[in-house]
């Protein structure tokens, strides 16, 4: 099933790319119906949560481009991930209220961004097309999301794919995004030493990995958008390893996440109405999540004639942005500034 999904995706993908070509051609997003966020608790109840300050080596970054009249830029480089061994392309911004003196000394929350498709050699989320970088800075602006940092890596080392995971004799790139991803952000930016700071976003092949590592790793990552995703894995690399294949599926990892009793994760699913995957994301989000109750939070977000495509799930994104920044910890504002 993913190989069709796959198609399906890299053509939407060029063709979001062809509309860009001579100043981008965005899809219209409508959040003037999301509210402000609610203060959060966590601040009063517990003061300034602990930053983590920048702790090196420091990347050399490139310019990939300019996303506001304030300077803000989607920035590239090359990190070597000690975890998994690989060296790939990563792209990052940081919201404008990063540069701002009143929260100098703060943390920010981290996205860490996967594509669709291939998800190699580039990540679309860092593309004018989908504007995702400016349109968080307008909403964020707008107090209706946390102004996150994101962390846009490859989801794969070549055009195959591997179900975001440590698949034996493979590349590890399951430690890629749930290790490498987290230590690339702590050497450049400030964030946050608890998991209240840092959760997942992405969409088809992408969407599969923000699930699984969210259900994998819940002592790291509180959150995640999930857009029309696979609900289990399928990379053709798994033959032969049956134990670590189910040690990575997502409905195996959320039984056990339940039996545990926590702790508490966060879902927004995204779907357009006209996907293939609808039945089986609804199965999913009825049989292995438990709406408020938890420990596995969800909430669904159906785009009426929506397909599978990133053009379909960013009108969506302003909705399951402020949903996960409610269970999410923003910056603090230095209170003498």
């Amino acid at each position: 099933m993913k190989s069709v999904r796959v198609r399906a995706a890299v053509s939407v993908v060029a063709l979001g790319l062809l509309a860009g070509c001579g100043g981008p051609q965005q899809d219209v997003v409508d959040a003037s119906n999301v509210p402000r966020l609610r203060a959060h608790a966590a601040d009063a109840v517990n003061g300034r949560p602990r930053t983590v300050m920048p702790q090196g080596p420091r990347s050399v970054f490139t310019t990939y481009r300019t996303t506001g009249d304030d300077g803000s830029q989607v920035v590239h480089t090359k990190w070597h991930g000690r975890a998994s061994g690989y060296t790939g392309d990563v792209w990052a911004w940081v919201p404008p209220q990063y540069n701002q003196a009143r929260y100098a000394r703060s943390g920010f929350p981290v996205l860490i961004a996967l594509p669709g498709a291939w998800g190699y050699p580039s990540n679309y989320w860092a593309d004018a097309p989908f504007a995702l970088e400016e349109r968080l800075a307008e909403w964020s602006k707008e107090g209706k999301t946390l102004p996150f940092i994101l962390v846009m890596p490859v989801l794969n080392p070549r055009k195959t794919y591997y179900d975001g995971s440590d698949i034996p004799g493979q590349p590890r790139m399951g430690s890629w995004l749930t290790r490498d991803m987290p230590a690339f952000a702590r050497a450049n930016f400030r964030t946050y030493a608890s998991r209240d700071g840092w959760g997942f976003m992405g969409s088809s092949s992408g969407g599969f990995a923000a699930l699984k590592a969210v259900l994998k790793e819940p002592q790291r990552f509180k959150a995640a958008i999930v857009n029309g995703p696979d609900t289990a894995p399928d990379s053709p690399l798994w033959k032969g390893h049956a134990a670590e294949k189910l040690a990575n599926d997502p409905r195996h990892l959320a039984r056990q996440l339940t039996a545990r009793g926590g702790p508490q994760v966060y879902l927004a699913f995204e779907l357009g109405s006209k996907e293939d995957a609808v039945p089986d994301v609804k199965r999913f989000v009825s049989g292995y999540t438990d709406g408020a109750r938890g420990p596995i939070h969800s909430t669904l977000f159906e785009i009426p004639d929506g397909v599978h495509s990133g053009h379909t799930y960013i009108k969506r994104m302003p909705e399951s942005l402020h949903w996960i920044s409610e269970q999410m910890q923003g910056p603090v504002a230095a209170p003498s500034v």
